[in-house]
């Protein structure tokens, strides 16, 4: 017996073809993406110096290049694709900023009005002046104490290079004290304007620097106490005995007196 499909039923079996072909279309549209695997984990703290160099001299960490250029160690190696333990070398060039050492500041398209056009753009309006709000301090998770004994002769100003820290007036010979726990990176005179200088890591973001110091008593690589005796006060690079302590979280310059105990 022959079956003969009636118009009805073929018109709706090509309306449900096309619609699936429709929905099949639509999805091959779709692209889900996992996330890269080659994504850096930690983001750059720093924004560095662009187009800025420096030449590694004799006697140069890694340490004390970042805390010379107000940069974060962790930084500095990325750019400069240096794994730990850091090693550099006399005469070595390090960049101080991120990415290829041959990009260039993007310069922005400026369209030029037509031949004869007189319409000229309006001024940009007044800026709001608004009082500045002082940041609150970073949170470094852990307790600091002072690092000497003695009165405040001088205190920290942001963004004066000359006064990146404390400073605190004693006696030579007098004990200066870790402010933390941690481990010292840093213990030398190579740092122009700190004399005899220890930098003490305590964490991946956090540093603290004792400076004019009359002698050294720890070296790179040793583990320290808060409250541990690191030097003697002293006067080198300064004008009297007096310690320079700095607090710096990312490679930057805080004030030391947001985070020490009152007293």
């Amino acid at each position: 017996m022959t079956t003969t499909s009636r118009p009805g039923h073929r018109i709706t079996r090509a309306l449900l073809i096309g619609i699936a072909i429709a929905v099949l279309g639509a999805c091959s549209t779709t692209v889900v993406r996992e996330p890269s695997a080659s994504s850096p984990a930690r983001q750059t703290s720093s924004q560095g110096k662009p187009g800025a160099t420096v030449r590694v001299q004799r006697g140069d960490t890694l340490y004390g290049i970042a805390f010379r250029n107000g940069v974060d160690v962790n930084d500095l190696a990325r750019w400069n694709s240096l794994a730990a333990p850091y090693t550099i070398y006399p005469g070595q060039s390090l960049k101080l900023f991120p990415g290829s050492s041959g990009s260039r500041p993007t310069t922005a398209t400026v369209t030029k009005p037509a031949t004869g056009a007189t319409t000229r753009p309006a001024p940009p309006p007044a800026p709001v002046t608004r009082p500045a709000a002082t940041p609150a301090p970073a949170s470094s998770g852990f307790s600091w104490r002072w690092p000497a004994d003695g009165h405040l002769i001088g205190r920290f100003v942001a963004g004066d290079a000359t006064k990146q820290g404390v400073d605190i007036a004693g006696t030579g010979g007098q004990a200066v004290r870790a402010a933390a726990d941690g481990v010292v990176v840093y213990s030398g005179a190579g740092l122009v304007g700190y004399g005899e200088l220890i930098i003490v890591k305590h964490s991946e973001a956090w540093l603290s620097a004792y400076g004019h110091n009359r002698k050294r008593l720890v070296n790179e690589g040793q583990s320290i106490k808060a409250g541990q005796q690191i030097a003697e006060m002293g006067s080198s690079g300064a004008s009297r005995e007096m310690l320079h302590f700095e607090i710096r979280h990312n490679g930057k310059p805080v004030d030391p007196l947001q985070y020490l105990p009152p007293r």
